[in-house]
């Protein structure tokens, strides 16, 4: 197994090659490779953008991705296959629904529910970013490489250079344990290492994929907690994605996050994507286990 990171965008453009195959259990199936991480299972943005890409190529060009509810079954074995079978639920003259579920040696590891909509002309609103936001150049942000220069191991390593896309927080990132303010806020400017095709599916498939990575980081961040800290495990338990507007992901998108409650060893967080000009691109709720060795 070759775990160099390069800093482009492969590995992410790797995780959605989906390959159509004979449906076992619904109306279409795929299968997709789940990529390396530094950790016993699989990334679970893989899944997400997995099965956001299956239920998208089994609706008709008129129809876009609007919402997708996820949750996550069982750990996923990284780099072994996993079969997403689409079932076909309803497609009506503005709206389809999709159902898909994700398979791993025999067992369902991942569900979600997707609805289509063709676009229809109307009046807009939308959020605002957090204020101040949009008056921070990312570019002069610590990258997270720069953030982890003096830090080895393969988590490093990967943390830094081989997630697909360049992550720069504000305020600093919470890769390491120390003193900082608790804060139940934060933001991460998202931009891909590399130019990515220009079809929309690849776009909104990136930003199912990279949502997945910080969400959980307001609560820990409001907790005082950081992702080194001796004995902390997370895991994703359930995910939504609203999708307004279409937006490039390799330029830089505002990645505004809010922890809403931690209990019980689980933690809700919001998420709201938007463009440099401040064009909401889609809202995520994701709630997640948090366990730490300390409680």
């Amino acid at each position: 197994m070759n775990t160099t990171s390069t800093v482009d965008s492969q590995t992410f453009l790797e995780a959605i090659k989906l390959t159509e195959t004979d449906a076992q259990v619904f109306d279409q199936a795929f299968t997709a490779i789940p990529q390396y991480v530094p950790w016993p299972k699989a990334y679970g943005g893989d899944m997400v953008a997995q099965g956001a890409l299956a239920m998208m190529k089994s609706v008709s060009e008129d129809r876009h991705l609007h919402s997708m509810h996820s949750y996550f079954l069982r750990p996923v074995d990284m780099l072994e296959a996993v079969r997403y079978e689409v079932e076909h639920l309803r497609d009506g003259r503005g709206y389809s629904t999709r159902q898909v579920r994700g398979f791993q040696n025999g067992k369902p590891v991942y569900s979600a529910l997707g609805s289509f909509h063709v676009p229809e002309n109307g009046p807009e609103l939308s959020s605002t970013p957090p204020a101040g936001s949009l008056d921070i150049d990312p570019e002069a942000l610590a990258s997270a490489a720069k953030a982890l220069k003096h830090v080895e191991g393969p988590a490093a390593q990967y943390w830094a250079n081989g997630r697909s896309f360049d992550m720069r927080h504000v305020p600093e990132a919470i890769y390491l344990p120390g003193e900082r303010e608790k804060t139940a806020h934060q933001a991460v400017w998202i931009r891909a290492f590399s130019e990515l095709p220009e079809d929309e599916l690849t776009h909104k498939a990136a930003l199912t994929y990279v949502c997945d990575y910080t969400i959980l980081e307001s609560i820990l961040r409001g907790l005082g907690m950081a992702w080194g800290d001796a004995g902390l495990v997370t895991a994703s338990l359930d995910h939504s994605m609203w999708f307004h507007r279409t937006g490039r992901m390799d330029d830089w998108v505002l990645y505004a996050q809010e922890a809403m409650s931690a209990q019980n060893n689980r933690g809700l967080a919001l998420g709201r994507f938007y463009t440099r000009e401040g064009k909401l691109l889609a809202t995520v709720a994701q709630e997640g286990m948090i366990r730490a060795a300390n409680y």
